[in-house]
């Protein structure tokens, strides 16, 4: 997936925030590590290799104004520690969890789409968003 930093500047921009150097750092770690669901630790330590003078409170207060935004989410996967990652926007999908090893897999299954439909069919119930998290064990630790 391409990401345009020019989008996300904009949307700061209309909601009053500048695309500053710092923002900008910790964008381009969650994009070049897609797939990875870092941690706020994780994206300070990358950050700070490139600026030695980036703090961890404007780590973490910036990962709060793009999930404010909806540039980003944060993500529980029940290891104590939120993790971080780019709002796809038309790109859904879900995740496998391994119990062993910690390895995260992303998948999209469209059967989820069609019971959502399903949902708003039979309840009239309009879905707006869901999350679903699948625990087991990776094809490596089984």
């Amino acid at each position: 997936m391409t990401v345009d930093l020019q989008k996300i500047k904009k949307k700061l921009a209309n909601n009053n925030y500048k695309m500053t150097s710092q923002r900008k750092a910790i964008l381009e770690k969650i994009i070049e590590n897609q797939g990875s669901h870092l941690s706020a630790e994780e994206i300070y330590e990358q950050v700070k290799k490139d600026d030695s003078n980036i703090g961890l409170a404007t780590i973490y207060r910036t990962l709060e104004l793009l999930c404010d935004l909806g540039i980003i989410h944060k993500l529980n996967f029940d290891d104590k520690c939120r993790r971080y990652e780019l709002d796809k926007e038309d790109e859904h999908h879900h995740h496998l969890i391994c119990f062993e090893c910690g390895e995260i897999t992303e998948f999209n299954d469209d059967i989820l789409e069609d019971f959502e439909e399903d949902i708003k069919e039979e309840h009239s119930f309009e879905v707006i968003d869901h999350r679903i998290k699948f625990y087991g064990y990776c094809q490596v630790c089984q």
